[in-house]
């Protein structure tokens, strides 16, 4: 019995609200504007105090029509589930009627009807811009404009400042504080690309910047690092002899300090093998005297001899 009552009563001031909003019974309507960054929360404000009899209805725009997200009626709290992209991030404040949407994403942009039924009918609306966060601009150098060439004295190259998967956002070049050129971009979710021509020895500061209502990101630029001379077909081909001779020079050079490395390692192996100490074979003679006892004081007639044995070593 309660839900049909319940029912009854949705029927009966969804009803009320068509007809306010055609401005059956008239009132007022207060139009403010919000923006918010992807993932934050934020709350819609009445700026009133709910009183037991009264009535606050919040719709949002899809498709040309108002969808019911959530309603508070004798202090009751009715939060509609028929809207996907609101589902389970919706709270109300029981007291005020405010409505806080949790985690908002990109989908919940768009324009947001408040209802307050009172002794009299007031209107409010919201329209909230949801921004996603902005990513960091990539500066590269577009090598297919190179502009210089032999008989030109002054070198240029033309850099490109690149976002992928932007809305709502602007691309622009500085040069210090002066702005030098910019593109914007709508709700379309595309890839942003701004070309700048420098000199290749300028010497100024440059920045790319994104940009939306609540952001900014910033990438500068350092000219030494992206522009040079460009080398034309002579230029390459005579950058990639020169190149070659010195790697050819390098090698040789190389090749000689091991070759005469190798030969004076030989040379001094060989004189080490060359000098030697040669010590002398010598040979020793010990003389030793043996004498013979004479037995007779009469001299022999015969030649008397005496022997002596040598021992060679």
């Amino acid at each position: 019995m309660s839900g049909t009552v319940n029912m009854f009563y949705k029927s009966f001031f969804l009803c009320l609200w068509i007809w306010f909003s055609h401005g059956v019974f008239g009132g007022t309507d207060v139009m403010k504007s919000l923006s918010v960054m992807e993932g934050d929360s934020v709350t819609l404000n009445t700026d009133v105090n709910v009183q037991r009899d009264d009535q606050i209805l919040w719709m949002f725009k899809v498709n040309n029509s108002f969808t019911r997200i959530a309603e508070i009626h004798r202090q009751k709290i009715y939060i509609g589930d028929s809207t996907v992209a609101f589902r389970k991030r919706v709270q109300m404040d029981r007291q005020t009627g405010s409505m806080t949407i949790r985690n908002i994403r990109t989908e919940h942009s768009g324009l947001y009807k408040l209802q307050i039924i009172k002794d009299e009918v007031t209107s409010k609306s919201f329209s909230v811009a949801v921004y996603a966060p902005l990513p960091i601009p990539i500066i590269t150098r577009d090598t297919s404009n190179c502009s210089s060439s032999e008989r030109s004295s002054v070198s240029r190259c033309v850099l490109l400042c690149s976002v992928s998967n932007v809305s709502r956002v602007t691309l622009s070049w500085y040069k210090g504080n002066s702005l030098l050129s910019s593109i914007s971009v709508s709700d379309l979710s595309i890839s942003l690309s701004l070309p700048l021509e420098v000199e290749y020895q300028d010497k100024n500061t440059y920045s790319c910047l994104l940009n939306n209502p609540i952001s900014n990101q910033t990438q500068h630029l350092d000219v030494t690092q992206l522009c040079h001379t460009c080398a034309g077909p002579l230029q390459q081909s005579q950058s990639v002899v020169l190149l070659i001779s010195l790697v050819v020079v390098l090698v040789l050079v190389i090749v000689g300090v091991i070759y005469f490395n190798r030969r004076k390692c030989k040379i001094s192996k060989q004189a080490s093998s060359e000098v030697q100490t040669c010590e002398e074979e010598v040979l020793y003679a010990e003389t030793t005297f043996c004498a013979r006892s004479v037995h007779s004081t009469k001299p022999d007639e015969e030649q008397h001899v005496i022997y002596s044995s040598i021992n060679v070593k």
